[in-house]
């Protein structure tokens, strides 16, 4: 799939590499912290930081998903937002929302790779209301009622 982009800072791909994936095998694509000096998230705190691209979808069965690394997140720095939802049409910078959810502060070097994005279809619902549903297995079982075993 070819995608749109825009370089939004001329450090991306010259002081640090282009978007791209990994491996033939990655379904995530890093996202790097566009800073202009280190950033230290001390417990508890969020910082709005940017990428350095804008991406343009187009397709309105598509959607971008930006999530985080699971390295950083087991560390404790993840997604303010838990999951970053980009719109097809939207066209800004690709912003991460971090979050250090952890018990000590975490640093952010310019050009650390501090999530991941993803695109992913889109299946836009019709509402059509109903009186009753046909009848499942499951029915009106909430949270846990399969038990944990």
């Amino acid at each position: 799939m070819n995608l749109e982009f825009k370089r939004l800072d001329p450090r991306v791909g010259n002081d640090w590499p282009l978007p791209e994936v990994s491996t033939p095998g990655s379904a995530g694509v890093d996202l790097r912290a566009c800073l202009d000096q280190t950033v230290t998230l001390q417990p508890g705190e969020t910082k709005l930081i940017g990428t350095g691209i804008a991406i343009h979808l187009k397709d309105p069965g598509l959607c971008a998903m930006i999530l985080p690394r699971s390295g950083l997140g087991h560390r404790g720095l993840v997604l303010g937002n838990l999951v970053g939802l980009i719109d097809s049409d939207y066209q800004g910078e690709l912003k991460i929302s971090a979050w250090n959810r952890g018990s000590k502060p975490e640093t952010i070097e310019p050009g650390d790779r501090i999530a991941q994005l993803i695109i992913t279809p889109v299946v836009k619902p019709n509402f059509v209301e109903v009186d009753d549903f046909d009848v499942s297995e499951r029915g009106e079982g909430g949270f846990g009622h399969t038990g944990t075993h």
